[in-house]
């Protein structure tokens, strides 16, 4: 079934140019996010219903956001796959994070869609509201961290390992770096690079931590520095906190931030760019070494074929790399180390094996001391006060206890610059 997936998904995915979440768990463990099902049904769909079936989507910009790219690419990918005709998928676009997208879910339940989807964060009051008063639609929400303490069996959200993909990019930028150095460029003492982040959000934290720790795995001299704009989308704010940081002397730039404005300062000032969502290529062909992203597609498949065949669906899942959830781009060759994507797999197997963990202890410290424990709140609910140890077996366990992100440490070696947002 693996194989089918793949082959299917290779048919399907386009490469396209993530927004938010946050995070402490129990004296009991909480229940863990039912990951991403490895045989997640990707085949023929099943008869019943299947001509009938409609499908909302809901995203918080349009194609000009990098992220949301990303989503409605995956949409009509998941679309294309089961066979659906144009009448059976509608789009929303521009929908803010507010009672606009309480309106947007109740119009798409209104006009029969069976699914609803949304894309981000603060779409998430406004998606249980929704799913309250249409007990017989699914509500799925993506970056999400209430399902699976609101208790609704019509609401569901959705992450991926993202943060396994950041790491592999960040390896990336560790080689460019190295390649640098060698090169006489600078010295190792000054590798230092940047991370425009959009807010303060654990998702954001441990984004830009994985980022680091990948860096660092294959140039351990590398500090960085980290700057936010307050806002996922927001080119002139974006484009200046890069400039912001190359004039701060960061030697690489990269971002959880969803438009061109880091990558196309990075082409300009001719400073290597690791990008977010997509690959940047096009317009930064001198720049560009690589991207991760998540692949909606496989849990768009996985929801609609289970409602299609009337099963359950999680309340809280988790994708990742075997499930094809996380993904990188193409290296850029011309940008990027020689052997850049050799190191890449290499390090993506291990990974895979449980070999290597992003997160290992042994890798970081937080005030010159490694963590041996740490509670994190991965109910994230005023009605629930519980916390969880994450740290255990040598590593923070990261998207496990539930599937959004709630690494919220600030480790040694990386400086934040402001806390907007």
């Amino acid at each position: 079934m693996k194989k089918i997936i793949a082959m299917l998904l290779a048919l399907v995915m386009v490469f396209a140019l993530c927004a938010c979440g946050d995070s402490k768990a129990p004296e009991q463990p909480a229940e863990a996010p039912a990951e991403a099902p490895a045989d997640a049904p990707a085949d023929a769909p099943a008869e019943n219903g299947a001509k009938d079936l409609k499908v909302g989507f809901i995203f918080l910009h349009d194609e000009n956001s990098t992220y949301d790219l990303n989503f409605i690419n995956a949409a009509k990918s998941a679309c294309a796959a089961l066979g659906f005709s144009e009448d059976q998928f509608i789009f929303r676009t521009n929908i803010p994070e507010g009672q606009e997208c309480y309106d947007a879910a109740c119009e798409l339940a209104d006009a029969g869609c069976s699914i609803i989807f949304a894309d981000s964060f603060g779409h998430e009051d406004f998606m249980i509201q929704a799913a309250k008063e249409f007990p017989d639609v699914q509500f799925c929400h993506s970056t999400g961290v209430r399902a699976h303490t609101e208790g609704l069996p019509n609401y569901h959200n959705a992450f991926a390992s993202i943060y396994e993909g950041r790491y592999l990019a960040g390896i990336a930028a560790g080689m460019k770096l190295n390649e640098m150095i060698e090169a006489g460029e600078f010295t190792a003492e000054e590798a230092k690079i940047g991370y425009i982040g959009a807010f303060t959000y654990a998702e954001v934290v441990s984004g830009y931590t994985s980022f680091y720790l990948g860096a660092r795995s294959v140039c351990p001299s590398v500090t960085m520095d980290v700057t936010f704009t307050g806002s996922w989308y927001d080119e002139t704010a974006e484009k200046e906190a890069a400039n912001k940081l190359i004039e701060g002397g960061c030697k690489l730039i990269s971002q959880h931030a969803d438009s061109m404005g880091a990558p196309t300062a990075c082409e300009t000032a001719g400073v290597p760019n690791v990008s977010y969502n997509g690959s940047t290529v096009d317009a930064c062909p001198n720049t560009f070494i690589v991207s991760s992203r998540i692949d909606w597609t496989p849990y768009y498949l996985y929801v609609i074929n289970a409602v299609m065949n009337d099963e359950e669906i999680a309340s809280d899942w988790t994708g990742d790399l075997s499930t094809g959830s996380v993904v990188l781009t193409e290296v850029n060759e011309k940008a990027a180390a020689e052997g850049t994507a050799q190191a890449i797999a290499d390090a993506k197997a291990k990974l895979e094996s449980g070999e290597l963990h992003v997160f290992d202890t042994s890798a970081f410290t937080v005030d010159g001391k490694n963590l041996d424990s740490y509670l994190a709140d991965v109910d994230s609910d005023a009605a629930f006060e519980h916390e969880t140890e994450v740290i255990s077996d040598g590593y923070f366990h990261e998207s496990e206890f539930r599937s959004a992100p709630y690494f919220d440490i600030q480790i040694d070696g990386i400086t934040l610059l402001d806390t907007k947002g």
